[in-house]
This record gives C-alpha cells, structure tokens and sequence, in this order.
C-alpha cells in the first residue's frame, strides 16, 4: 500500500478478537458462547476457537449449562477464571506499606498493610521491606491457584516518564528514585502516582459519572482529572498538584516553595494543628511493624496467619512472572473500542490490616472481596476456622452477595483502641492515627476540632470550586482521607462551591464521598493488571 495505514496482520487480528471476547466474558457473565457470538459479531467457530485458547491459558472458566430461554440443549456459561493470573498492587505510603492481590474477576484474594516509617528510610530499603510483603501474599495466593503476572506501585508523588523512577515524592523525602533498579524481586513493578490510582479504582469499582475530579488526602493532598472514562495526566503526567493550588497568596510558606497553598490550610498535619492536636507518628523502630493480616478463604484453603514483620535483608523469595508480566500501557483508558465491556468484575473493598484471600464462586459486583474499613480492628477467626472481616454493609459499602459462604464474614473491632469507631478508614490500623483521632474527637463535639475541619472544608471548597469552573466535571468524589472526614467536610465544600460556582449550573449533591477511602490506591494498583490483562490476553503468551 501507499501511505495510510496498513491492513490488520493476521495475529493482531486474532489479538483483537481475544480482547474483544475476553472483555465479553468479563462484561457480561456467565454467559454462553452462543451469546460471545452474538454479542461481538465473530462466528461461533472463531468463538469457539478463541474461547480455547483463552482457556488454555487460564483465564476463562465454565460453570455448567447457561440458562437462555430457548429450546434445546444450553450452551455451558464462561466466566472469567479467579484462578490463573492475577493483578499485584502495591504502595509506599509516608507510614505504611501495602500489598494486595485481585483475581481477573477484580475480587480482592489478598490484604495486607502495615506501618513502617518510610521516610526515615532509605528508599532501598523500604523497597525491600515492600518486596518482603509482596513475596508473602504471592506465596499465600499460590494456595488458591492464583499467580501475580504483573505489579503495579502506588506512591505520594511525581512520576514523570515510564522508567520506573519516582521523581519527587517530598513527603517521603525521595528524588530520583529508580524503583525498578532498586526493586529485589522478580517482578519489578510499574510506578504510578496515588492519587491517580485511587481515582482509577474509583473509576472502575464504584463509578459516579465519566468525567470527576477525584481529591485525596493523607500527608499531602492530590487530585486526578477523570475525562470521558480516560485519566487525564497533563502533557507531562504531573496534572493533579491540588495541595499546591493558592487559596491565600499571603498564607503560610509551603515546603513546594510557594505560599498559602491548600496543603497548609486541608491536610492533615494543617488540621491537626488548627485542632491543637499531637500528630501521630509512624514506628521509628528499625522492624516494620505488623498490623493484621488475613486470608479468607477458599474451598481447602488455610485460614488467616499472622503476618510477620519483614526484616527487609537477605534475598528474598522470587515471585512468579508468569510469562513475564502484562503491558499495563492502558491504564488510562477505560476502554478501547470493541473493549469497552472489559470492566474487572468486582474489586472489594479491604482493610488495611488485612490479608484476605477473596472467595471465588459465584458472579460478585464491585466491593467483592474487599474487606470493609473500620479503623481499628484485629483479626478474627470464625467458628469454621476462616479469617473474618467486617460485613460491607455494616461498614457502609454496598452489598456483594447474597450467599454468607461466598464472602469473609466480620472483623472484630477493637473497641478500647483509640479513635475505635470512625468511619470508613482502610488505610490505618491498629497504629496512632491521625484522621481517626479528628474523627473521634469531631464527633465528641470538641469544637476546636469542629472548628479546624470547617477551615479546612472551606480552603478546599475555594481550590475546588476554581477546579470546576474551569473543568466542568461532573462529579468531585472526595477520597482518601477526606472520606473519613466527609461528614465535617461537606458542608463547608458544599457553600464554597454555592459561593463560588455560579456561572454554570452546579448539583450539591455532585460533591460525593468515596466508598473506598484510604484503600482506593492499593485496589486501583492490582486493578491496573486486571484491566491490562482484560484488554489485552494475548499479551500474556506474546
């Protein structure tokens, strides 16, 4: 040919039409072949054809005749496998680490988070503590027929090129960071900023609309821009410094350099500071220090073990790769088209704290698996010896099944622990916390906390409402820490944005609170592999 495009080769054909099954399955399921066949326009030979090969390489199942209403013999149901490959999610917060593994079905298998004071550490180190964790719940999900194929890690900062290298995350007190030359196991992962991980998990586990801003908090505050489905980076991937946006230019110097950002007036060291309270700190003791873990189970699994500290030295085990891992280049996009079905089934909502190996029968929706987020707990073991986290809808999450036996059960809460009993937290525990001791305190009615959290809401109803009126999104879903907080924070937000948005028709109620919290990160990490392996089998075997 001249110019132009050339015709698709027959493997990228044959690359497509597996994407465009395999996102079938995984939008649609149980369903037939007939029904693949119907659904994507291919013959029900090249289905037929198609479905084996993504069966041979684990990554579809059968469930038996598939109800159809017709007359004569069923086709047998497919689904997408929760055995097979699986997605590794990993983060380095300022205080804690956390390694989670989801199954193609986006049902969360493993769960574990513990603190460890990273920035008093050299990045090598933590790097080999998180390798540690990472190692643990590989082995634990090898038990349930699960392997890792390719990792995903969520950190507090700038990541500006796909080198693997974090450029700056101040809160941690990195610069250059090359995470996949430090990295000492066998599956090097890809590095993504945090905020847009959680926007992502979002996204794909409890959408609220195509086009949000997504705003979150822990140390610092970050904001991802969702546009028509696609996370929009910038022309440099360093779109979403919320916390540096002015809300007073005179205000107080920023560590960035600038003055009165709304990092010193909304995050969390600013509010504890206005509210006169002590700001927890991370474990200074050279070990990292466990919280819980949990595994749930699956038919002939082990229950839940405690989880031990990594030292951080010596080598540690190797993961599997698989076949060396998946390209996770769609990760901003929420589908191509003929792949616009290949949502992950169920992400679930999970404590940190915990190792949970999700159950696997049975379609689940979004929050499978995931266990619920109160911020102080310890792990339970249920009369039948299984691993018990919170019910979702005691926590506020939305129900998942049906069937007691196809989810954990409960988590016993640690009454007397400090702050027991604020909302929605999955990203501290048992540990000081400084979110849930606002939290605690604000719902005693201590007005200087009171007080602190409706400046913080206003300073983040000024930056958020110059946000809207120049992005028209539909929706701003406030996640992470601000979750926890929602309660106290909304309605300031809320008559900023009445104030401030008035050129333009703007819905209170498009200002909503994730569901996720502190543990949409972690989630969106492992739903990164999930996605990229939905959208593009082949890869695997390429």
């Amino acid at each position: 040919m001249r110019g132009g495009t050339r015709p698709a080769s027959q493997r990228s054909m044959r690359q497509h039409n597996l994407a465009l099954v395999m996102g079938t399955v995984a939008g649609r399921g149980p369903v037939s072949r007939a029904a693949v066949a119907g659904h994507t326009g291919l013959t029900r030979a090249a289905v037929s054809s198609l479905v084996d090969e993504l069966f041979a390489a684990g990554l579809l199942t059968e469930l038996g005749p598939a109800a159809n209403g017709r007359v004569g013999r069923p086709g047998s149901a497919l689904m997408v496998s929760d055995r097979g490959p699986a997605g590794l999610g990993l983060e380095v917060g300022v205080e804690h680490l956390g390694v989670c593994v989801t199954d193609l079905r986006g049902q969360v298998r493993a769960w574990t988070v513990v603190d460890s004071p990273n920035a008093a550490l050299p990045p090598a180190e933590v790097l080999a503590r998180l390798s540690a964790l990472a190692d643990d719940a590989t082995a634990d999900v090898a038990g349930l027929g699960l392997r890792p194929v390719a990792a995903v890690m969520a950190v507090p900062g700038l990541v500006a090129d796909a080198s693997g290298t974090v450029g700056s995350a101040p809160n941690l007190g990195w610069h250059d960071v090359p995470v996949a030359d430090l990295w000492p196991g066998a599956l090097p992962p890809r590095v993504e900023n945090e905020a847009n991980l959680g926007a992502l998990a979002e996204l794909w586990a409890h959408p609220v609309a195509s086009d949000f801003i997504h705003v979150s908090a822990e140390s610092g505050i970050g904001a991802a821009l969702v546009v028509g489905g696609r996370l929009f980076t910038g022309a440099r991937g360093l779109a979403g410094e919320l916390g540096h946006m002015p809300v007073h230019p005179d205000g107080p110097p920023c560590s960035c350099g600038a003055r009165g950002c709304l990092e010193q007036y909304a995050a969390k060291a600013a509010v504890l500071r206005t509210a006169g309270l002590p700001s927890p700190s991370a474990p200074t003791t050279p070990g990292v220090e466990p919280r819980m873990t949990a595994l749930s189970p699956d038919l002939g699994a082990a229950p839940a073990r405690q989880q031990a500290a990594p030292s951080g030295s010596g080598d540690p085990p190797a993961t599997s790769s698989g076949s060396g891992g998946t390209p996770a280049d769609s990760l901003y996009d929420s589908g191509a088209p003929g792949r616009q079905a290949a949502q992950p089934y169920g992400v679930a909502a999970g404590e940190a704290g915990h190792r949970e190996a999700a159950p696997s029968s049975g379609s689940r929706g979004p929050g499978a698996g995931l266990p619920a987020a109160p911020p102080y707990g310890r792990r339970g073991v249920s009369a039948e010896g299984r691993a018990t986290v919170p019910d979702a809808h005691e926590a506020g999450l939305p129900a998942v099944s049906s069937d007691p036996g196809t989810l954990v059960a409960g988590l016993l809460m640690d009454r007397d622990a400090p702050g027991a009993g604020s909302r929605g937290s999955g990203g501290r525990m048992p540990g000081p916390d400084g979110i849930g001791l606002l939290a605690a305190r604000a719902r005693e009615g201590d007005a200087r906390v009171v007080a602190a959290l409706e400046e913080a809401g206003r300073a983040l109803g000024t930056a958020l409402a110059g946000a809207v009126n120049l992005l028209d999104p539909a929706a701003v879903v406030l996640g992470g820490a601000y979750a926890e907080l929602g309660e106290w924070l909304v309605p300031p937000i809320r008559r900023e944005l009445a104030a401030r948005v008035t050129v333009r028709e703007w819905d209170p109620e498009a200002l909503t609170v994730s569901e996720l919290g502190r543990r949409g990160p972690l989630l969106g990490a492992a739903l990164a592999t999930v996605r990229s392996v939905l959208e593009d089998p082949a890869a695997l075997w390429a």
